[in-house]
């Protein structure tokens, strides 16, 4: 019993010694908050950091980027790297603003911008949604970036009491006139650039599946049908 605590001791620190050195090497590239974690294939670590998901040789050699797709027994694959960043995605629910389904079936969570049209026809019909048992949750995008107005006002809706009523009245053309440092939308923005979105609305699936842009409520639903 003693020499398998050993052995097992002996490997977790060889396991953390190496992820450290993977870090280091990750770091002089300048990747930041990095976080390692296992992949399917032998050799080869994922690395999930604020530039994105990169695949890493044990030995911290070779980086790759991109996505890693699985290909099952019935011809149907799913893209791996939208499985590692569901974790990271329903960690920040409590930083989310949703609108839930009474009869709930499905979640999508969306990357919006309260400047964006295709968003702005999104939420107009939460409700149409809603019925058909999709909870919504939504996350900042701001596709200007951190400096543009819209992501002071996003996170002027994101603090508010009651971030409901305040995204509410922003889509009904009330936007916040206080502006406020985007500091919640901040780690929001960082996770949809680790998704890759590049517009929005973006729309992930509850399984990790990044289904792309606007869908409406009986094409969403036939969508997350097929996935299931």
């Amino acid at each position: 019993m003693k020499k398998l605590a050993l052995a097992l001791a002996v490997s977790i620190a060889a396991t953390s010694a190496l992820a450290g050195e993977l870090e280091n090497k990750l770091t002089n590239l300048g990747m930041t908050n990095i976080d390692i974690q296992a992949t399917p294939l032998a050799g080869i670590k994922a690395a999930i950091t604020d530039q994105g998901v990169f695949y890493v040789s044990e030995n911290g050699d070779y980086v790759l980027q991109g996505d890693l797709i699985k290909i099952k027994p019935n011809g149907d694959f799913e893209n791996l790297k939208e499985k590692l960043l569901l974790g990271k995605l329903n960690a920040m629910e409590k930083d989310m603003i949703v609108y839930p389904a009474k009869q709930q079936k499905y979640v999508v969570t969306v990357f919006m911008d309260i400047t964006c049209h295709y968003c702005h026809l999104l939420f107009q019909q939460i409700k149409e949604y809603n019925d058909l048992g999709i909870t919504v949750r939504f996350l900042a995008f701001p596709r200007g970036g951190l400096s543009a107005k819209s992501a002071q006002q996003m996170e002027a809706i994101w603090v508010a009491k009651d971030r409901n009523e305040a995204l509410n009245k922003a889509e009904n053309g009330e936007l916040p006139k206080n502006l406020v440092k985007a500091n919640v939308v901040a780690k929001q923005y960082a996770l949809g650039l680790q998704y890759g979105v590049q517009g929005t609305p973006t729309i992930v699936t509850d399984t990790g599946t990044v289904l792309g842009g606007y869908l409406k409520p009986k094409e969403l639903l036939k969508a997350l049908d097929s996935e299931h």
